[in-house]
């Protein structure tokens, strides 16, 4: 799959679509692969706050827990309420209808700190290779 290059990646596998000063995030291809057999998502709350770079979802596989990060602050203002009953919008499409929220930027800034999709596919690479 070729990753967008109109989104930003964290190196905790988390992507961001900015619209003005919302911005949409979720789960990268390569996440979604490295958890496979995905059965459980536990989603925030709208109006809850996030922090860049603590969780605020996990996502549960068949093989562990895992915590999904902020990849910006901000607050959140929507929640994919179909993933709750459809993971599988995570595995098929996790750049488009696997979102997780919507949130309104609190800190524009934080932007530079994230990863356009080429450097994001050389992380990639380099983790792939150390396991």
């Amino acid at each position: 799959m070729s990753r967008p290059t109109d989104i930003k990646y964290a190196k905790t596998h988390e992507w961001v679509r900015i619209e003005k000063d919302i911005a949409t995030t979720g789960i990268s291809d390569f996440a979604v692969a490295a958890l496979s057999d995905l059965v459980y998502v536990d989603m925030p709350q709208v109006t809850d706050l996030l922090e860049q770079g603590q969780p605020y979802a996990e996502v549960e596989s068949v093989k562990a827990v895992s915590d999904i990060y902020a990849p910006l602050s901000g607050e959140i203002v929507e929640v994919n309420e179909e993933l709750g009953d459809n993971l599988e919008l995570l595995a098929k499409d996790p750049f488009g209808k696997g979102w997780i929220v919507k949130f309104r930027i609190s800190h524009p800034n934080e932007v530079e700190g994230l990863m356009d999709a080429a450097a994001y596919d050389r992380h990639c690479k380099d983790e792939a290779a150390k396991h």
